[in-house]
């Protein structure tokens, strides 16, 4: 029998060390297990009565996916998990959440983050998600206890296939003995941080197939309201972008959204390299390699860290996440749109980033002339309730649109400038840079494809456009 691992270091992301010297072995090594990747998982699962949804043995081992052993390529092994209670509905949901959880050696936070979830959901949002909950630890006493509670607790939930909890066997996971001492790290460090990679690794493996997006959280988290409903306007607002992994918490492994078609290769990556690093630095080269540079990371975070030890040697842990707000409904929607100016952008500072959401991101101009604007074109004529638009930051005041007014146009057409609505409703003058118009589809009497920036006197200082925020109600036209 091997270790028994008492609890896995959540927060180790934020820890600063150089790991340049491993990034080309990463590289080489993900070429390799691109070869070799078998995403050919197959699912064994059989149909039981609904009363064997609720629990099932410890040695209930239904769910079975090839997954080939990166530590050896000589062959592909099945990973048979064990269901400890529930069973994955035949019907793709849109949000898979996973959470891996292990035995803490002080306190205890998986049952309030799961009542968090459901309780910051509304009944619509509970037919779109799915929670898989992987008990972790070796001691199946404590996996047994976990179970009995997260029943009592949450029974209407498993029985409506909205909870599942499962359990990879010790017998899968490669040696925890004699690992790589990176970074100097402690022996007993480097087995926790490792175990966890495979934790993980086995948690995305089982949720492939399960729905369109996944999201990690980690099992000591409060979830804003409503979160599902600011993810999904998130990732309308995506449409047509390429990206990894969005962020929607800047902690550990919180928050954390893929496309469930990229969940075999990261499995893989993970068990590839699993004992190399912690989890949370492998994410960072995986979306690297993936060809997504920068972090995509939005605010308001919709995650917070509850916990106050820590999964490892039940350490105090106070960190939080000072962009977290409680409720999350009033994200805008920000439908996408192509954007344009014939104002001097400085740098990269473009103008597609005044109407994103990621954090740091905005656009900046030099000082713009009477005449000049900025144009927002839907793609395709949207029925907008509310417009807002902020000018300027906190370190540079100055950098505001002194003299401007927001414009709605109906119809665009092409022209020698390029594409521009034939006319255009004025819907009120910039104050101290900033501009906010309720109930705008009421104001006016058509759904609008142009949102125009007008600037009507020009400035010696340059122009930041901090954020363009829209809310719309149902689109009039498809």
């Amino acid at each position: 029998m091997r270790l028994l691992w008492k609890s896995v270091d959540k927060m180790r992301c934020l820890r600063k060390r150089s790991t340049l010297p491993v990034l080309t072995f990463l590289v080489t090594s993900l070429l390799f297990f691109n070869v070799y990747m078998d995403d050919g998982y197959v699912l064994e699962t059989e149909k039981r009565p609904l009363g064997d949804t609720l629990t099932h043995p410890a040695n209930s081992e239904r769910y079975s996916h090839t997954l080939r052993d990166l530590s050896n390529f000589s062959g592909s092994i099945n990973v048979t998990y064990r269901y400890l209670a529930g069973v994955p509905l035949p019907r793709k949901k849109y949000l898979t959440i996973g959470l891996a959880s292990v035995k803490r050696k002080r306190g205890n936070y998986l049952l309030e983050t799961i009542k968090s979830i459901f309780d910051q959901s509304s009944y619509e949002e509970l037919k779109e998600i799915v929670v898989v909950v992987h008990l972790a630890d070796f001691d199946l006493v404590w996996c047994e206890n976990q179970v009995q509670e997260i029943t009592r607790k949450f029974a209407h939930h498993i029985i409506a296939g909205r909870l599942l909890v499962i359990q990879a066997p010790e017998e899968y996971y490669p040696s925890l003995d004699g690992l790589k001492r990176n970074y100097n790290d402690p022996e007993d460090r480097v087995r926790f941080r490792s175990k966890q990679n495979v934790d993980y690794a086995f948690l995305l493996n089982f949720c492939t197939n399960l729905s369109h997006f996944y999201m990690m959280l980690e099992d000591d988290v409060r979830c804003s309201r409503n979160f599902l409903t600011a993810l999904k306007k998130v990732i309308a607002s995506r449409e047509g972008t390429y990206w990894v992994m969005l962020e929607f918490s800047k902690l550990g492994y919180i928050g954390k959204l893929y496309h469930s078609r990229d969940l075999p290769r990261l499995a893989h990556f993970l068990l590839m390299f699993y004992q190399e690093m912690p989890c949370d630095w492998l994410l960072i080269h995986f979306r690297g390699l993936l060809a997504q540079k920068d972090v995509i990371r939005f605010k308001p975070s919709l995650f917070q860290h509850m916990g106050y030890y820590s999964s490892y040697r039940g350490a105090e842990n106070k960190l939080k996440d000072d962009d977290f707000e409680e409720d999350s409904i009033d994200i805008p929607d920000n439908p996408p749109a192509s954007l344009y100016t014939n104002i001097n952008v400085f740098e990269n500072y473009d103008a597609t980033k005044a109407y994103s959401s990621i954090v740091d991101e905005y656009f900046w101009g030099k000082p713009p002339s009477t005449g000049d604007f900025f144009l927002v074109i839907f793609n395709r004529s949207t029925k907008v309730s509310r417009i807002k638009i902020v000018t300027g930051t906190e370190d540079r005041q100055n950098d505001i649109l002194h003299h401007g007014a927001l414009e709605v146009g109906q119809t665009s057409v092409e022209t020698k400038q390029g594409r521009q609505c034939t006319s255009y409703i004025t819907l009120g003058e910039f104050k101290a840079g900033s501009i906010e118009v309720n109930k705008v589809d009421y104001k006016i009497g058509f759904d609008i494809e142009c949102i125009r920036i007008v600037i009507t006197a020009s400035q010696k200082e340059w122009l930041i456009i901090r954020t363009i925020s829209l809310w719309t109600t149902q689109p009039a036209s498809q």
